[in-house]
């Protein structure tokens, strides 16, 4: 029997999928961090499971157990909300189901890292999932001197009482998005530079943050024949026109079609 792990709605009940519902209904005990939270969850869907509280507090005692009776009922793993092992407990369980040589199956399914990104407005050709950032000392300064130096989308999770902090000792002109309450009622996505993020919360704010910052220093946009030139760069590569124009386009920010109605006609 396996070990599941199945990913839960991060606020909106309908985000569920129907491969997990049925995981759920399926499994024989369904561990999660919060059994009063997934006990709400699986009776809004009419589920009747046992639940087993697995939480940071009690996993390194748990996760051989847990891994054991995975040899012979099928255990489905939770968190609070999302997908479990990003940012949430779960890995001391994997590993001892793998070292045990246990069946893991993951489910895909919800997760704010991802949402974040996507909703962002900013490139993802490389990205950096960094969890929540260290409250103090040298390791946060680090990672605060890595963004500031690496050109790529950092993604990472912050508290509401310390997001004007964060913002605060990020570069000013640094582009991000602050995702703030995803797929709730209460939705927000402010896109904009660290500095101007900054000065839209400095009133203070509530609920679950997301940010996504574009590290690096900032760069000017090439202009409209550079990346007209990059795609046939690609297409000389074996590229179609399509393709070509499509990954230049990503690469600089400028619009496909323009770039392709541009390539094609010259």
């Amino acid at each position: 029997m396996p070990l599941v792990i199945v990913p839960t709605p991060i606020g909106n009940l309908e985000d569920i999928t129907l491969r997990a519902l049925r995981t759920l209904r399926e499994a024989d005990l369904v561990a999660c961090e919060d059994t009063r939270r997934t006990g709400r969850l699986l009776a809004h869907y009419e589920i009747k499971k046992p639940l087993l509280a697995y939480h940071e507090h009690n996993e390194d005692r748990l996760a051989p157990e847990l891994a054991e009776r995975a040899r012979t009922e099928k255990v489905a793993l939770v968190s609070d909300a999302g997908t479990p092992l990003v940012s949430d407990p779960g890995y001391r369980l994997l590993r001892a189901c793998i070292d045990a040589g246990v069946e893991v199956e993951a489910l895909p399914g919800p997760s704010a890292a991802m949402t974040a990104l996507v909703v962002s407005g900013l490139p993802a050709d490389v990205v950096v999932f960094l969890g929540f950032l260290p409250r103090k000392g040298r390791e946060r300064r680090e990672l605060l001197q890595r963004i500031s130096g690496e050109s790529s989308a950092f993604v990472l999770f912050e508290s509401p009482h310390r997001l004007v902090r964060t913002l605060g000792e990020l570069p000013a002109e640094a582009p991000i998005a602050v995702s703030r309450e995803l797929t709730k009622l209460h939705e927000e996505v402010f896109r904009g530079t660290a500095g101007e993020a900054a000065e839209h919360f400095a009133g203070g704010v509530r609920g679950e943050i997301v940010l996504v910052v574009r590290g690096g220093a900032p760069e000017e946009p090439p202009d409209f024949e550079e990346v007209v030139e990059r795609a046939r760069g690609y297409v000389a590569q074996g590229e179609s026109p399509s393709r070509a124009a499509g990954r230049a386009a990503r690469e600089t920010g400028w619009k496909r079609g323009e770039v392709y109605r541009q390539l094609v006609s010259s």
